[in-house]
C-alpha cells in the first residue's frame, strides 16, 4: 500500500520526466533541421516552406535567434487558438470530435471534484474511524480521505448515496448535451462536405455466382435492372493481395539499395556487405548493392507475372464490388435497403472512402466471416482472462513484500526510504504500462482476421476489444490481485464472513496504485507523445541515407495519426476511474483532471501541426464513446453497492439499483434518439446536396470522377479489358444476357425467380 510519501516520490519522478520531455520538445521544435518532424501536416498541405531553404549554413541546422528561445512555450497558447470550425476544416471532423472527449472529461469531473472536496472529503476525514483494527491490511493517511475511514453502519454513508445521485445526473446531462452537439456537427459536416466517391458508392458483398456470366457483368445487370434510374458504374474487387505484397517488398528493397548506394558514394573504398540469412545476422556474406539489384530485378519480373495473372484470370475477381450511382439519393437507398428476398446475398453497405478501404479483407469469402468472428471471440475470451495471470504475478512482485520473498539479498537496499517509495509509488504503474505495449498489436491482428473491410471499422473493433481488456484486466485485475495475491494467506485462513469486508476495503486501497498509473501513463506518457522521439530519429536516419529528392523527403516524414483503437479505450479507463472513485476516494480526481487538461493541449497541438489522419469517418465512433462512459457509470454503481454492503449500509442498495436502471434507460434513449445519425444518411439531405450540385455544376462528369476511385491501388493505371466491354455495353439500350437458354428451367439459382432473370432483357431508359 503506497503512502503519501510514496505518492510524492512518484509525482516528483513523473513531473521531472514530463518537464524534461516538454523542454526537449520546446527546444527541438525550434531547430530548422527538425522542422519536418514537428510540423509535417503543414508540409503535406503545401503551406509551409522549409526554413533550411535560406540563410547561412549554420542557420540551416541550428536556430541562432535567441528571442525564439525566450518564447519557447508559445506552442501552448497557439494550440488553443484555432477555432473549432477551422480545426474541422484543417484536420477533419474525426480529429475535432476526438479532442472533445478530453473536454468532456473536464466538463464532467471538474464540478464533481469541487463537490467531492467540499462534501465527501470532510465527511470522510472527520468520521473518527480507526483503520488499524483490520488485521493484515496496510493503510495510509490517504485512506482517511476515503470512504474506508467511515465506520460500519454510520449515517454518513447517506452523503455518499446522495452524491452518487448528483454525479450520475450531472454525467447523464453532460453526455446528452454532448451527444446532441456531436450529432449536429456530423450532419452539418456531411451537408457541407465536398464531393467524395464514397457519397455515391456502396459496397456489395456476397455476389451470388452465375454460370453464364462473370461477376462484373452479373453485378452490372443486377443493378441496371433494380436501380435503373440511378445506377452509374461499378468496379469489381480484384484479389491483388499477393501483388500488393510484392510491390511493398520491392519498395523496401529499393530503399535498402538506396541506403547502401549512398554509403558507397560517401566511402568508395569500403565495400558494402550484408548477410543473406535471418535479419541479416547469419548466412552467406555478399555485396549489398549487387544483392538488392538482383532482388529488385527478380521482384519486378514476379510483379509483372502476378499483375498479368490478376488481369486475366477470372478467379482473381472476388464476389464483391463497389457500385456507384448518379446521385447520393440513389446510393443512400441502395445502402440502406435489402436488395433480394434472400437476405444472405447482394448485401449492401455504405462504401468506406477509398483511403479507408482495407483491401486485404475484401478477398475473404463472405461465408467465412461468421466462423472467423466466432473463433476470434473465443480467442479474445482466453486472451482477456489468461492475461490476468502474468499481470497479477508481476504486480504481486512489484511490491516490497514480493521483492523480499523473491530476492531476499536485496532486503537492505529496498528497506531504504527512497527505494521503498520508488518501488511502491512508481514501479507498479510502469510495470503495467510495459505489459500493455504489445496488446494493441495483438488485438488489431485479431480484428483483421475477423474480416472487417475498412480501417475505421478495424479501429472501432480493436477499440472494443481493448476496452473489454482494460475493464477486466487493468481495472478489476488490479483490484483482485491487490486482494488475492498480497493477502492470500489471510483469505485462506480467515472466517468466510470476513472475506467480503476485506474485498470491500480493497477497492479504496487500490486508489493509490491507480494514482501512480495515472502519473506514469497520463503525465509522463503524454509528454513523451509530443516529443516524438522515435519519428525524430527515424526521419534523420532516412534523410541521411535514403532521401535524394523532395518526394523522398516527404515520404521520410512520419506524421502519424490518432490511433483510435488504442487512445480511446485508454481514455475510457480514466473515465472509469473517475466515476468509480468520485464517491469512494475523491483524492484521485485532481490527478485525472490534470490528465484531461494536459492531454487536451498536447493532442490539439499534434492534430494541428503533426497528425495526418488515414481516413475520415465523420465521427462515426461517438456512439461507442458514449456507451463506454455509461458502462463505467454502471460499474461505479455496482461497486458502490458492493462496498456499502460490507459497511452495514445495505439499506441504500435499492436506491443505487434505481440509478443503474436509470443509466441503462438513458443509454437506450440516446441510442434511439441519436445513433441513426451515425449509421444512416438522411435522404432529405441527399436530395438537397444532389440538387445544389446539379444546378451549380451541370456539366460535371461524375462517371469519369468515380471510374477508378475504388480500383485496388496497385492496379491503378492498368487497363482492364472488362472495363472497355462494359463501356461498349452501356451504349446499348438493352442489357444483354446469356440466360435465355435457361428460361424453361424449373429451378432458379442465386435465390432469384425465373421472372427476375428475364427482366434483364427489358429496355432500359437512361
Amino acid at each position: 500500500m503506497a503512502s503519501v510519501q510514496d505518492i510524492s516520490v512518484s509525482a516528483v519522478i513523473n513531473l521531472i520526466s514530463a518537464l524534461v520531455f516538454l523542454l526537449a520538445f520546446a527546444i527541438a521544435r525550434l531547430q530548422p533541421i527538425n522542422d519536418r518532424v514537428y510540423f509535417p501536416k503543414w508540409y503535406l498541405k503545401g503551406i509551409r516552406a522549409s526554413p533550411r531553404s535560406s540563410g547561412s549554413f549554420v542557420n540551416k541546422f541550428v536556430n541562432l535567434d535567441l528571442r525564439t528561445y525566450i518564447r519557447f512555450l508559445n506552442w501552448m497558447p497557439a494550440a488553443l487558438k484555432m477555432p473549432e470550425q477551422e480545426l474541422i476544416g484543417h484536420a477533419g471532423l474525426d480529429s475535432a470530435v476526438y479532442i472533445r472527449i478530453y473536454l468532456l472529461g473536464l466538463k464532467i469531473f471538474v464540478p464533481i471534484t469541487l463537490l467531492s472536496f467540499a462534501v465527501l472529503v470532510p465527511v470522510n476525514w472527520t468520521s473518527g474511524e480507526t483503520l488499524d483494527h483490520i488485521e493484515d491490511l496496510t493503510f495510509s493517511n490517504i485512506d482517511k480521505l476515503s470512504i474506508s475511514n467511515i465506520p460500519s453502519g454510520s449515517k454518513r454513508f447517506w452523503a455518499h448515496v446522495v452524491m452518487a445521485y448528483v454525479y450520475t445526473f450531472w454525467t447523464l446531462y453532460i453526455l446528452y448535451k454532448e451527444y446532441k452537439k456531436i450529432s449536429t456537427m456530423r450532419l452539418d459536416f456531411l451537408a457541407s462536405e465536398k464531393r467524395r466517391p464514397d457519397q455515391f458508392t456502396v459496397l456489395v458483398r456476397n455476389v451470388p455466382p452465375d454460370p453464364d456470366e462473370s461477376v462484373s457483368k452479373h453485378v452490372e445487370h443486377f443493378f441496371r435492372v433494380n436501380h435503373s434510374d440511378h445506377y452509374l458504374t461499378q468496379q469489381v474487387v480484384y484479389n491483388a493481395n499477393k501483388l500488393a505484397k510484392l510491390v511493398e517488398k520491392k519498395k523496401s528493397n529499393h530503399n535498402w539499395l538506396t541506403y547502401y548506394q549512398t554509403k558507397y558514394e560517401r566511402d568508395p573504398e569500403k565495400k558494402q556487405k550484408i548477410k543473406t540469412g535471418f535479419w541479416g545476422l547469419c548466412g552467406k556474406s555478399v555485396d549489398a548493392i549487387d544483392y538488392y539489384t538482383t532482388e529488385i530485378e527478380k521482384l519486378t519480373k514476379e510483379e509483372a507475372e502476378e499483375r498479368e495473372k490478376v488481369k486475366s484470370e477470372p478467379n482473381a475477381i472476388v464476389s464483391a464490388a463497389f457500385v456507384s450511382f448518379n446521385s447520393r439519393w440513389g446510393a443512400a437507398v441502395c445502402a440502406q435497403t435489402q436488395q433480394s428476398r434472400n437476405s444472405t446475398i447482394w448485401l449492401t453497405e455504405w462504401a468506406p472512402e477509398p483511403r479507408d478501404v482495407y483491401w486485404d479483407n475484401l478477398s475473404i469469402p463472405y461465408i467465412q466471416l461468421s466462423v472467423r468472428r466466432l473463433l476470434m471471440t473465443v480467442a479474445l475470451f482466453f486472451l482477456t482472462f489468461f492475461f490476468m495471470i502474468p499481470i497479477g504475478f508481476v504486480q504481486a512482485f512489484a511490491s516490497i513484500d514480493g521483492i523480499r520473498k523473491v530476492l531476499p539479498f536485496l532486503k537492505p537496499l529496498i528497506d531504504m526510504d527512497f527505494v521503498k517509495s520508488f518501488v511502491q509509488g512508481f514501479l507498479p504503474g510502469i510495470v503495467l504500462k510495459i505489459f500493455l505495449i504489445l496488446l494493441p498489436m495483438i488485438l488489431m491482428i485479431m480484428s483483421k482476421i475477423e474480416g472487417f473491410t475498412s480501417l475505421s471499422s478495424l479501429d472501432r473493433r480493436s477499440a472494443a476489444k481493448y476496452h473489454l481488456f482494460v475493464i477486466v484486466n487493468v481495472f478489476f485485475g488490479s483490484i483482485i490481485t491487490g486482494a488475492a495475491f498480497e493477502q492470500l494467506d489471510r483469505f485462506l485462513h480467515q472466517s468466510p464472513t470476513e472475506i467480503p469486508k476485506t474485498i470491500g476495503v480493497t477497492l479504496p486501497m487500490k486508489a493509490t496504485f491507480f494514482i501512480t498509473f495515472i502519473m506514469v501513463d497520463g503525465w509522463a506518457g503524454i509528454a513523451a507523445e509530443i516529443l516524438r522521439l522515435v519519428p525524430l530519429i527515424m526521419f534523420h536516419i532516412k534523410n541521411t541515407f535514403l532521401v535524394k529528392t523532395e518526394h523522398d523527403r516527404e515520404e521520410a516524414m512520419d506524421p502519424g495519426s490518432l490511433n483510435f483503437s488504442v487512445s480511446e479505450p485508454r481514455l475510457q479507463l480514466y473515465f472509469l476511474l473517475g466515476l468509480v472513485y468520485a464517491v469512494v476516494t475523491p483524492i484521485l480526481l485532481p490527478f485525472i483532471i490534470i490528465f484531461f487538461a494536459f492531454s487536451y493541449m498536447v493532442f490539439r497541438h499534434q492534430i494541428i501541426n503533426v497528425y495526418d489522419q488515414k481516413y475520415e469517418s465523420g465521427a462515426s465512433f461517438w456512439p461507442d464513446v458514449n456507451r463506454r462512459i455509461l458502462i463505467g457509470l454502471v460499474i461505479s454503481h455496482l461497486l458502490l453497492i458492493g462496498l456499502l454492503s460490507t459497511k452495514d449500509a445495505s439499506q441504500s442498495t435499492p436506491l443505487l439499483i434505481v440509478l443503474t436502471v436509470l443509466t441503462i434507460w438513458f443509454h437506450k434513449f440516446c441510442k434511439g434518439r441519436f445513433e441513426s445519425v451515425f449509421v444512416k444518411f438522411p435522404l432529405q439531405d441527399a436530395v438537397v446536396k444532389d440538387t445544389v450540385e446539379r444546378t451549380t455544376e451541370p456539366n460535371f462528369n461524375l462517371k469519369e470522377y468515380l471510374q477508378d476511385a475504388y480500383l485496388h491501388p496497385v492496379l491503378k493505371g492498368v487497363d482492364f479489358e472488362v472495363l472497355k466491354e462494359l463501356d461498349d455495353e452501356e451504349k446499348n439500350s438493352l442489357v444483354a444476357t446469356k440466360r435465355t437458354s435457361r428460361r424453361s428451367s424449373k429451378t432458379v439459382s442465386n435465390g432469384t425467380s425465373e421472372d427476375q432473370k428475364t427482366v434483364s432483357e427489358i429496355q432500359l431508359v437512361f
